[in-house]
């Protein structure tokens, strides 16, 4: 039986979103160090001597970037700081919805902030040409893993499966 899955027949609500809350926390987690590295990359990125140098076009990159990141945090860190102001509110279904949508809008704020530092770099490295290649095929890849399979999936298991 998966981790999503309820673990008994005789599952309470409240021990549903109990779960529920474990769950989307410990998603969180594996989401967070990685925003919080790119986050502080991207803090210190002005301040090298190198960064004179970028293009008007690496800049906005640049600057894109450093927003989706800054974005993608709050919206990863929200529902910790949530869950602290609703201390037990029990309105935890609430808190579980609204994290949920914020986890989405955090992880696709952080492929965004990813594939604009993936084009920054390869644009530093290479051409415009190639950088936009590859930060295309980055953010295929991500489309691809994080939305595309899940969705199919959702689309063709059967309803009776769900909690």
């Amino acid at each position: 039986m998966a981790d999503g899955e309820s673990k008994a027949e005789g599952e309470s609500k409240a021990e549903r979103l109990n779960r529920e809350l474990k769950e989307l926390n410990d998603e969180l987690r594996v989401a967070l160090p990685g925003v919080q590295v790119l986050f502080a990359f991207l803090l210190g990125v002005p301040f090298t001597a190198r960064f004179e140098d970028v293009t008007e076009l690496q800049r906005d990159a640049y600057f894109a970037s450093f927003v989706c990141a800054t974005a993608a945090s709050v919206f990863l860190i929200a529902p910790s700081v949530m869950h602290r102001i609703q201390w037990r509110r029990r309105d935890k279904e609430r808190l579980i919805r609204t994290s949920n949508t914020f986890a989405l809008i955090g992880a696709s704020l952080l492929a965004l902030a990813m594939t604009g530092v993936v084009f920054v770099v390869t644009d530093l490295l290479f051409a415009a040409a190639e950088a936009a290649a590859v930060a295309g095929a980055t953010a295929g890849l991500v489309v691809a893993i994080w939305y595309a399979v899940p969705l199919y999936w959702r689309l063709t298991d059967d309803p009776g499966d769900y909690d």
